[in-house]
């Protein structure tokens, strides 16, 4: 049975820094796609990073590039999610996501077979 296990998220303060971890077991996930999706309040869910394979480009949204660092440990079939300089409107539900194998569209989250039950992160201005 494939499951992703979110940890890290919490309430912080404008400006401060939350690392958020999955933890992935039932399958090795270092050819498929991972990443991070989003779901603000009231708002629909959207891509934040995530990578196509382990070892190949990350891409991020243009609302988190400089703030966030997306990585992946395959030894440990974790990725990670740092956020840093965070703002109220990173508020949201954060999803770790993964594929079976590569996909063509990596923002688009009909692309991912895998979701975790996602963890709360809140952000107070």
């Amino acid at each position: 049975q494939v499951q992703l296990v979110e940890s890290g998220g919490g309430l912080v303060q404008a400006g401060g820094s939350l690392r958020l971890s999955c933890a992935a077991s039932g399958v090795t996930f270092s050819n498929s796609a991972m990443g991070w999706i989003r779901q603000p309040p009231g708002k629909e869910q959207e891509f934040v990073a995530g990578s196509k394979w382990s070892g190949s480009s990350t891409f991020y949204a243009e609302s988190v590039k400089g703030r966030f660092t997306f990585s992946r440990d395959d030894a440990k079939n974790t990725v990670y999610l740092q956020m840093s300089n965070l703002k109220a409107e990173d508020t949201g539900v954060y999803y770790c996501v993964a594929a079976r194998g590569p996909v063509f569209e990596l923002t688009d989250p009909i692309a991912y077979v895998y979701w975790g039950r996602g963890t709360q992160v809140t952000v107070s201005s």
